[in-house]
């Protein structure tokens, strides 16, 4: 196994902020026919296992993305694979229209573990939180006299489907304040909606006072909580939701990410009164086919498995431990975060260039911010790989130093 080379040589600036449309393509593929999205690395990765990936050259990258958190036990782990080749021998999608097995035992199981009443499988997190506007919008039609206002908490932004929520019935206020949230409420507000912990903002958790405070005002005034726990949930931040760590409890709950361990997977989850939907308001080609929920019941397994979430904890304290020493020897800001989520806040906007660096030293990081790592391992992830991440983050930390200090000298002279 080539577990990439240890001993390279120092990039120039030209090899942190390469020109993507000039890169060469190891197997001779180009991007040319693929829409733009997002700015992609030359690198074609072809195989990955638990936390490492490797790419077409054969040359193996540690994986602290983890597709954003989405592969929550890892890339390939043998109890996914083994449940989806079994599914995929028996039945893909039997339809929308009928029930299948997997269906049915995956509702069953979130409901009962997270004290739901009714739950919905969908294809993505987007989906499970517009599901979950919709939802609070039929109760408030319902039982609030047609009101329909969203207020979303939030710091600076939201991960999930910002055109939905930019709309005129959404109102923004900002995200761990209490008196703008109470300002905020009228009578045509009909639910609160927030991340427990802001994902893309930079990981920014909610604080206890005001997370139960947003609980109280929502029982006082009688409108609904929705959390979007499409980061946070299935044992990222060491319990089944992050809501538990909380001490708190949502009328809606939207899950994603990791709930399919890689494959497109979903659930929007209510409880009492607000399960209010009726036949025929939501629908979907794939929602809940057999194989994808066949998906998520091997990863609801494995999470519900006993220790499981006492090695998120245990592995995500030195997670956290070692981020601090690093953070403190180069000069780095505040570390924030809960289980296995954490974001490091850097001492100045210069996110992307560490992340660039830390492909060279073969490390693969997100940067939800200009100023922000965020890091989102495999909750399988073991201490040994995390010791070995922090000493390729160290080298790429002094790699982008020596590339500022090299561009502050050239402007200097």
């Amino acid at each position: 196994m080539n577990l990439f080379s240890l001993r390279r040589n120092p990039p120039s600036l030209d090899d942190l902020f390469v020109d993507p449309t000039q890169a060469s393509w190891g197997d001779n593929l180009s991007s040319e026919c693929l829409m733009p999205s997002v700015e992609r690395p030359k690198h074609i990765f072809v195989r990955g296992q638990g936390s490492w990936l490797w790419d077409s050259d054969d040359r193996a990258y540690l994986d602290f993305s983890q597709g954003s958190g989405a592969n929550s036990l890892g890339h390939s782990p043998s109890v996914l694979v083994n449940a989806i080749t079994a599914q995929a021998h028996s039945l893909i999608n039997p339809g929308f229209g009928v029930h299948n097995r997997g269906m049915l035992n995956l509702a069953e199981r979130l409901c009962a573990s997270t004290g739901s009443d009714q739950a919905y499988l969908l294809n993505s997190g987007s989906e499970a939180c517009e599901a979950a506007i919709k939802l609070a919008r039929k109760w408030g039609q319902r039982h609030r006299g047609g009101a329909s206002r969203i207020i979303v908490a939030s710091k600076g932004c939201h991960g999930r489907s910002p055109g939905v929520i930019s709309t005129p019935d959404f109102h923004h206020v900002p995200f761990n304040d209490l008196r703008a949230l109470h300002a905020a409420v009228d009578a045509q507000t009909v639910a609160i909606m927030l991340e427990p912990i802001q994902s893309y903002a930079g990981v920014i958790p909610a604080t206890e006072h005001y997370l139960k405070g947003v609980e109280r005002l929502c029982r006082e005034l009688g409108i609904l909580l929705i959390f979007d726990e499409v980061q946070t949930g299935m044992g990222r931040c060491g319990t089944l939701l992050a809501e538990q760590s909380y001490g708190v409890r949502a009328d809606i709950i939207a899950l994603g990410k990791g709930l399919g361990g890689g494959v497109p997977l979903a659930a929007l989850l209510a409880r009492g009164k607000a399960c209010c939907f009726d036949v025929g308001e939501m629908m979907g080609t794939h929602h809940g086919n057999a194989l994808m929920t066949a998906a998520g019941l091997a990863v609801f397994d494995s999470v519900q498995d006993k220790g499981f979430l006492d090695h998120v904890k245990d592995t995500g304290q030195h997670l956290r431990e070692g981020l601090e020493r690093l953070s403190n020897r180069y000069g780095h800001g505040e570390l924030r975060g809960q289980g296995l989520l954490w974001g490091l806040t850097l001492s100045e906007d210069s996110s992307d260039a560490v992340v660039k660096a830390a492909l060279y030293e073969g490390l693969l990081l997100d940067t939800p911010q200009p100023d922000c790592l965020r890091f989102t391992p495999a909750l399988t992830v073991s201490k040994a790989n995390i010791d070995e991440m922090l000493l390729r983050l160290a080298r790429a930390f002094s790699r982008v130093r020596t590339a500022q200090l090299q561009c502050r000298k050239g402007i200097a002279v």
